[in-house]
């Protein structure tokens, strides 16, 4: 049982680094093997008279920063035509309902459907199902826009052929706002860990678990043959990943598809976004736990995801627990003079520190490489600020969302609503 612990430990010690490697050597053999099968990058414009009817959903509360660029935007600049714009106003209290009052009578692509109690995006999407044409659906952030070519880009591959299937195709992120520190730091993260990690999935494993709720285009059947959105969940998007998996859809990730986002820019902001975050990826971890060791044979790609997952959450708390564990340790070698001992500690944590922001960068490096042929390399030197904070604030954002997280799973939480964002007005 010493052996076995110990043995395990040393795993869970190392299992940042295990993960780093596991999710380059997946992302490289996506683009070596994968890329591909699925679609060729020689995209195909539709004819106009062929294009399909999409509904582009943009469920908002309190937007008035950012809304009217975005549906200008939306409205003016995309290279497709058979669409329209069905804004979801989830009880906005700020000037948003007149900002959308006025927008409406310009456009005429333009509908609004005014929820008046805040209940939460997902609540907010689940209405705007029942009144969208389109037969695809792209959700649609306020502050988040896809290039021109998107929407087209998007139906190659729902209409190609084997694409009848495809329930979801999710797009490659990047950052719109990089004027601090923070926000370029974020450029690397999406790139080094949402852009790889979606790599890996698709390339080794067929699928994904999560998708991008700023920018996805779903196939609207297949998202009322899951029920709709789940209301009572922090993530709707990490949710309906994996209803649709169970209910036999398939998902991709499409890396030349770009759509541009604000992320936060501070802390504070930072912080708030990835508490939902965490909390989203422990109750699907929760959710999906039975359902998966139900039939472990056939869910076997779900295993490898489920107990990546695992590992965070116990890695996090194990972190936590670790590093306050250590801080006491180097208190006491210090209040007893023992020199030897501090600096050796000392030592072997600088040692590790090393390999494993070695392992980082090494990481970094290849997924940057990988994401938009290679455009995002500058952002290299923000490398550094990056990995000082997202390692503390993952771990923290996953212990202190877990015991929500499981009371939302067991019905104790109640329905989601939205807390108002703090957006910088978008740079055209």
């Amino acid at each position: 049982m010493k052996q076995i612990l110990a043995v395990f430990v040393q795993i869970l010690t190392l299992y940042p680094i295990i993960g780093a490697i596991a999710w380059t050597i997946g992302g490289i053999f996506y683009r070596t093997v994968y890329v591909g099968k699925i679609l060729d990058r020689d995209f195909k414009k539709i004819r106009v008279e062929k294009e399909p009817m999409i509904t582009i959903m943009i469920p908002c509360h309190n937007e008035e920063m950012v809304i009217e660029d975005t549906i200008d935007y939306l409205m003016n600049d995309l290279e497709y035509h058979n669409y329209e714009v069905l804004v979801c106003d989830d009880g906005s209290t700020d000037t948003t309902p007149e900002i959308l009052s006025r927008l409406s009578a310009k456009y005429q692509k333009l509908r609004v459907l005014r929820v008046n109690k805040n209940k939460g995006k997902a609540h907010a999407f689940n209405i705007g199902l029942s009144f969208c044409r389109g037969d695809y659906i792209l959700s649609n952030d306020a502050d988040t826009v896809c290039a021109p070519d998107g929407l087209w880009k998007y139906m190659n591959y729902f209409l190609r052929p084997g694409g009848q299937n495809v329930a979801a195709v999710t797009a490659n992120m990047d950052v719109q706002n990089r004027s601090l520190l923070l926000e370029k730091s974020q450029t690397i993260e999406f790139s080094s860990i949402v852009g790889i990690i979606k790599r890996s999935q698709m390339g080794v494993l067929g699928n994904m678990y999560a998708y991008s709720g700023a920018n996805t285009m779903y196939r609207k059947n297949a998202v009322l043959d899951c029920g709709g959105f789940c209301q009572d969940r922090a993530t709707e998007d990490i949710s309906i990943a994996w209803d649709q998996q169970f209910s036999g859809w398939k998902a991709v990730f499409a890396p030349d598809i770009m759509l541009y986002m604000n992320v936060p820019s501070t802390l504070g902001m930072l912080y708030s976004q990835r508490k939902r975050w965490a909390k989203g990826g422990t109750e699907a971890w929760v959710t999906n736990f039975s359902r998966i060791f139900k039939h472990p044979i056939k869910n076997i790609a779900k295993i490898v995801l489920l107990l990546d997952q695992t590992g965070s959450i116990i890695w996090s708390f194990y972190y936590l627990i670790f590093t306050g564990w250590l801080a006491l340790k180097l208190f006491y070698f210090v209040f007893t003079n023992d020199t030897e001992q501090l600096i050796h500690t000392l030592d072997m944590v600088f040692v590790f520190s090393a390999f494993i922001s070695m392992v980082g960068i090494w990481q970094l490096v290849a997924s940057l490489v990988l994401d938009n042929h290679g455009a995002k390399l500058k952002y290299l030197l923000f490398a550094p600020m990056y990995m000082a904070w997202y390692w503390q604030m993952n771990a923290i954002t996953i212990a202190v969302t877990f015991i929500p997280a499981l009371k939302s799973v067991l019905g104790l939480a109640g329905q989601g609503t939205w807390v108002s964002p703090t957006r910088t007005k978008m740079k055209k």
